[in-house]
């Protein structure tokens, strides 16, 4: 029984109102409000039909929403509010055009856009249920700023955001005044145990840079084994690491235990022609090395609008990886047989090199995957690639999560973000981010300065 004078407040459900933004970045968004009802504005479905055909992720989120709303409704009106599976969840309906009595959206901003009718839907639910809190999600940042200019409630889609990206795992530490013996011991051995180190407390695989004066050891912890194993500087594949990054890099692209690597840094640091060269130093262990990136347009329309066939359509988006593979190429001028080598390669696709949506549907077995641009790639999209690989595959995600280029997508919700947080303490997993730029000074001071 309560005490006199103490109230307990139960706290009211809220409506959340979702747009076409948050279905296509994870089409069982509405299964994720806990207790809370979930509204769904019909243009939105109206939006989600314009969507349903095509191989791009977007297009298989549009259609696997579809499913799952008549899934979840089977013979019941969707005009009307439908339980939601789980016995803690709440409601959804679709709202139909209906015209808020007060504020109409269209009237405040102009009519015809689809944009301003999800407003409506909103407000009008906000009329219709003054004793509950009605929101508005979306990953839209203007529709939202709207939506408050007229005093709804609007946020983001938080499911799957990172939430302090400048804290973002590195994969790196460097300890000073570490003990010189066990320096000299890493050294001597190239492999120790762990057991009588004292080391910060590290859940999954890390690197450390230990220092003590002059004396240096760069090695990399791996924590099922706990085990302490020097890092290389050597070259591979005539591509030697230029700094201590790098050589971390290439440590777990080439460690056969990790068999998920992501590799985070600014434009010029080497992210992708390490993974490429690793990749083809380890050649004869996989059956094949893909090789691909999302094609994410720099206008707003799709590829479907360039001419020619579907080659000519994406290749000018995989451009960045074959001059990297020509890069590799020049470093073994004067070597005829390699050059043959790798044209030959090329030609009978043990190297191939093509957008990420031509994978759909594939389970990737023995194969080493790289994934450019992951930053452009949503936490449900990685997960995907993820769920493909089969028996001995390797997969590396390399990418730069402060340059996104995917509208709906930034530093702390896009997919890569989402994999170095979430993924860390793994055994199966390594992750090094890369600070130094190599492309060039001119590179450097673009990153630097401007």
């Amino acid at each position: 029984m309560a005490k006199k004078g103490k109230t307990i407040t139960i706290p009211s459900k809220k409506i959340f109102v979702i747009d076409t933004s948050v279905i296509l970045y994870d089409h069982e968004a509405i299964h994720n409000f806990k207790e809370h009802d979930v509204a769904i504005p019909i243009q939105v479905l109206e939006e989600l039909d314009n969507f349903k055909s095509g191989n791009d992720t977007r297009n298989f989120e549009a259609r696997s929403f579809i499913r799952l709303i008549d899934e979840t409704s089977k013979h019941q009106l969707i005009s009307d509010w439908i339980a939601l599976k789980g016995s803690n969840s709440g409601k959804f309906k679709v709202v139909l055009n209906e015209n808020p009595l007060s504020i109409d959206a269209e009237e405040v901003y102009g009519r015809g856009k689809t944009d301003h009718k999800i407003l409506n839907a909103a407000l009008s639910l906000q009329e219709e249920n003054p004793d509950k809190r009605v929101v508005l999600v979306s990953k839209d940042i203007c529709l939202r700023l709207k939506a408050k200019a007229l005093n709804l409630n609007a946020e983001d889609y938080e499911t799957g955001k990172i939430k302090n990206v400048d804290e973002l795992y590195a994969g790196k530490t460097a300890i000073s005044n570490f003990s010189e013996t066990i320096i000299d011991n890493i050294k001597k051995n190239q492999t120790i145990g762990t057991v009588d180190i004292e080391l910060p407390t590290k859940n999954g695989n890390h690197f450390y840079i230990l220092k003590n004066k002059r004396k240096l050891a760069n090695v990399f912890y791996n924590h099922s084994q706990k085990t302490l194993s020097s890092v290389s500087s050597d070259a591979i594949f005539n591509i030697k690491p230029k700094n201590i990054e790098q050589a971390f890099a290439i440590n777990a692209l080439l460690n056969p235990d990790i068999k998920l690597v992501s590799i985070q840094g600014n434009a010029g640091t080497g992210k992708t022609l390490l993974a490429l060269a690793s990749a083809l130093e380890q050649r004869k262990n996989f059956r094949q090395i893909y090789v691909t990136r999302p094609i994410v347009s720099l206008s707003n329309k799709d590829i479907g609008f360039l001419p020619g066939d579907a080659k000519s359509k994406t290749d000018p988006f995989m451009a960045p990886i074959w001059d990297n593979l020509r890069f590799i190429k020049e470093q073994f001028i004067g070597d005829d047989k390699m050059s043959a080598k790798i044209d030959e390669l090329i030609s009978t696709e043990k190297i191939a090199i093509a957008p990420l949506a031509f994978i759909r549907g594939r389970t990737l077995t023995k194969i080493f995957f790289i994934v450019d641009e992951a930053q452009n790639l949503t936490p449900h999209e990685v997960k995907t690639i993820i769920s493909r690989a089969g028996e001995h595959t390797k997969v590396v995600f390399t990418g730069d999560i402060y340059q996104i280029d995917t509208p709906y997508l930034d530093s702390e919700s896009n997919g890569l973000s989402y994999l170095i947080e979430n993924a860390k303490n793994h055994p199966l997993y390594a992750h090094i981010t890369l600070h130094k730029g190599e492309r060039s000074e001119l590179a450097n001071l673009a990153n630097e300065l401007l």
